[in-house]
């Protein structure tokens, strides 16, 4: 059977790298959103007889649009859709410390096994992979084929590899600055640099495109989480039930938790209809209203340094110069709000953090931009078109504020651990673009054309007029140095570098 194998070095202690991967979360840190998805999360870490689900995403960028496009038809309609395969697999030849095995249970391999093996490099390590596999039918084809397909199946396989490798490394350098890795935890279980101990971290929106990453990376940092879930909740599984609906949230579920990352509300991208914009509005003020009121009365009580990390967004500013009373140059953290609808929601929803900061709780709100992932958000929806050929700017000169998924959630993260971390912060990149630059980029990442422009009556049809303008026909050009002082370091400086990560380029 065909053996691929793969070195990634680090320079980081074998301890410390082996720990991390047997964290919750690692896999779903470590599998590429271009690749699929974590469908279910190792049972039993990384022990023999622990099994996870991925979803994979048929190899190349053709995969990973037919995914995105399966999930753009599946939140359209009822019927199930898929654009993935499912993979279980199970752990095995587990050696503490040295290095672990899977093997493939079902999927579409014919056989598949794994193996790790984690080793002294120095003062760095290496990590040793070989996988031996077996693909279906491949036999049965004439050798000249049969070396055709091994080649570009293994060329997939390095790509995901390579992503292992980076995120591996720029994950371990976050914890390493937080004083999270093994072995500074070791030498001080309270040790976190400049801030109070945070062991235990609750997190609404804990499924959704940004709460899912943020959950792992705090997995990784050694840190608890508690998932805020609607209806009942499994508590050995660390879940914690509330309503914002019904505004049920019982005090003592929180009572142990040193932060909340308060991420949930209705889903934006939708016909701003009178009907849609209510849940929009109502889902983001009366959830956080809810949070902020029970994190209140629980510092009131007992004074512990709570803190509360609430979403928000860059629509805060008004889409438009238009819609911001004039106002010029990049926006800062200081600017008013705008005059809008989205501005309106933003605004009312920071509002309603109140509570917690008066009673004491540290409070942060992230003003999110425009989030690059594969895996949802607008480049998802943009991904069919160049993939096909047919890309283009969704206008010229309009500032777009742009983050990847790696920084947003880093960020969050960052600011529960920095005790500075106070009022609103802006989640995006350093280097924000041009609508005609960011289409430039992605093609040329994608290898693809990008000039067709994409009609102004298409965004429109999707999501009414407004939320055309609010939403596509930002014009947005805002400042991430409040973030950079406040000690975040960008993984991704660049959008090039951001697409690059995210798509495997």
């Amino acid at each position: 059977m065909p053996i691929f194998e793969y070195e990634t070095h680090l320079p980081f202690s074998r301890e410390d790298v082996f720990d991390w991967y047997s964290r919750p979360g690692a896999l779903v840190r470590l599998h590429p959103p271009f690749a699929g998805r974590v469908i279910e999360e190792p049972s039993n870490g990384l022990k023999d007889g622990s099994e996870s689900v991925l979803g994979i995403n048929l190899p190349s960028i053709f995969g990973t649009t037919l995914a995105a496009v399966a999930d753009i038809a599946g939140s359209a309609t009822p019927l199930p859709v898929r654009g993935y395969t499912k993979w279980r697999a199970r752990h095995t030849d587990f050696r503490p410390g040295r290095g672990f095995a899977d093997e493939m249970i079902s999927g579409p391999a014919k056989s598949w096994r794994h193996d790790r093996s984690f080793e002294d490099d120095g003062t760095s390590m290496v990590l040793r992979e070989k996988v031996t596999y077996e693909l279906p039918v491949v036999g049965k084809l004439p050798s000249a084929v049969q070396k055709l397909v091994s080649r570009q199946f293994e060329a997939e396989l390095t790509r995901i590899f390579a992503f292992r490798g980076r995120q591996s490394s720029d994950d371990l350098a976050f914890h390493q600055a937080h004083g999270r890795l093994a072995s500074q935890l070791a030498l001080d279980p309270h040790h976190v640099p400049g801030a109070a101990p945070v062991k235990v971290v609750a997190v609404s929106g804990a499924t959704g495109l940004i709460g899912r990453q943020v959950c792992a990376l705090l997995g990784g940092a050694g840190i608890e989480v508690r998932r805020m879930v609607r209806g009942s909740a499994d508590p050995q599984a660390g879940e914690i039930a509330w309503d914002p609906d019904a505004g049920t949230l019982d005090p003592e579920s929180l009572r142990e938790v040193d932060a909340v990352i308060h991420l949930a509300g209705h889903p934006l991208a939708s016909r701003f209809t009178e009907e849609h914009k209510k849940k929009v509005l109502d889902s983001r003020v009366e959830g956080t209203a809810l949070i902020a009121t029970t994190l209140a009365s629980l510092e009131s009580a007992d004074q512990r340094g709570r803190v509360l990390i609430s979403g928000s967004a860059i629509g805060y500013y008004g889409a438009t110069p238009a819609d911001r009373s004039g106002i010029s140059g990049p926006l800062t953290e200081d600017s008013p709000a705008g005059s809008d609808f989205l501005a309106e929601v933003c605004e009312k929803w920071e509002e309603s953090t109140a509570p917690a900061k008066n009673a004491g709780v540290r409070t942060a709100m992230i003003r999110t931009g425009i989030v690059q992932t594969p895996a949802g958000g607008a480049l998802s929806q943009l991904l069919p078109l160049y993939t096909v050929g047919a890309g283009g700017p969704l206008g010229d000169k309009e500032w777009q504020s742009w983050i990847s998924i790696d920084d947003i959630a880093a960020m969050i993260v960052h600011l529960v651990f920095n005790p500075e971390a106070e009022g609103p912060v802006n989640g995006v990149g350093p280097e924000p673009v041009t609508a005609k630059q960011y289409s430039k980029i992605l093609a040329s990442v994608m290898r693809r054309p990008s000039a067709i422009p994409v009609p102004a009556f298409g965004p429109k049809l999707v999501l009414g007029e407004q939320g055309a303008k609010e939403i596509v026909g930002a014009d947005q050009q805002v400042s991430a140095e409040k973030a950079q002082t406040l000690g975040y370091a960008f993984r991704h400086h660049t959008l090039k570098e951001a697409l690059e990560h995210v798509l495997g380029s």
